[in-house]
């Protein structure tokens, strides 16, 4: 179909329609209505979202209401686009394993000062409970001679994580975060991970999309939230070098218990909590103590 101006097609009906997309998401309590409803947009029609007012009227894809519907009933843009954006990296997510959240991009950047702090040539690295190997995967490409171990648990997400870490440098490992990579023990320079910190009793007050749609392994642990932060100190302080970083992301109403995990009376110092672009505490980084 061609305008009156110059025979340059019609280019008004996807914005009008990612305009009523954005009023239904709203409706439907979506934190980021007009995000989300160009983010399908740019997905169904195979563009980047600031080329949406470059898609003819003829192009219009009805699947974008299809999608726009599932977003509607709260579930994950990147369940439906397949793709989660952390970083520097497209990773590929779905059923069955943890998105990404930007508040993790904040721990990461730390991390990666850390390392770079420590003037270590080859930093070894180790993440517990990787999900999609977001951590993993930004340190490795990051710090570009990192050698990077990821460890996690569930098969559902090592699905999605073992498509994320194929091609790069990141050594993959299905364990437990208790027990994980003894051969290492006393080498690492770093340890990092975004544990499950949901406290059990706050599964109602969850938002949809994490808790219908997220492993409930990757959420919740224990009746205050820190039963595997408390596994994860243990781990860490077996895997560390003496001088070695461990960093630990937990819920913003945390941040006042996670530092006293990392006491001196179990061989840290300097455990200090962070926080995140938003001001709200996020992860606690504490220094194994030399001898």
């Amino acid at each position: 179909m061609q305008s009156q101006n110059g025979g340059r097609p019609q280019r008004s009906l996807l914005l009008a329609e990612v305009a009523q997309a954005t009023q239904r998401l709203a409706d439907a309590g979506v934190p980021s209505p007009r995000f989300d409803a160009e983010e399908l947009a740019a997905y169904v029609h195979g563009v980047k979202r600031g080329e949406l007012h470059n898609v003819p009227d003829a192009d219009f894809d009805a699947r974008y209401w299809e999608a726009v519907a599932r977003r509607e009933n709260r579930e994950p843009l990147q369940h439906i686009t397949g793709r989660a954006f952390f970083r520097y990296l497209e990773l590929q997510v779905g059923p069955g394993v943890f998105v990404p959240r930007p508040e993790t991009e904040s721990v990461v950047g730390w991390a990666i000062d850390a390392v770079r702090a420590m003037d270590v040539a080859e930093p070894l690295i180790v993440d517990l409970c990787t999900g999609s190997g977001a951590i993993a995967l930004a340190l490795a490409q990051e710090v570009p001679r990192s050698r990077v171990h990821a460890v996690e648990l569930d098969e559902g997400a090592l699905y999605w994580t073992r498509k994320n870490v194929e091609g790069s440098r990141v050594v993959l490992h299905q364990g437990d975060a208790l027990t994980a990579l003894p051969e290492l023990n006393g080498q690492v320079d770093l340890v990092v991970s975004n544990p499950p910190y949901i406290p059990l009793t706050e599964w109602e007050y969850v938002a949809p999309e994490a808790r219908d749609h997220d492993p409930e392994l990757a959420l919740f642990s224990g009746e205050d939230g820190l039963d595997t932060i408390r596994a994860i100190e243990r781990t860490a302080h077996r895997l560390l070098r003496p001088g070695g970083v461990v960093v630990v992301e937990h819920a913003d109403t945390q941040g006042g218990q996670v530092p006293w995990i990392f006491n001196e009376e179990t061989g840290w110092v300097d455990a200090a909590d962070h926080r995140d672009l938003n001001n709200r505490p996020r992860f606690t980084s504490a220094r194994k103590a030399r001898p």
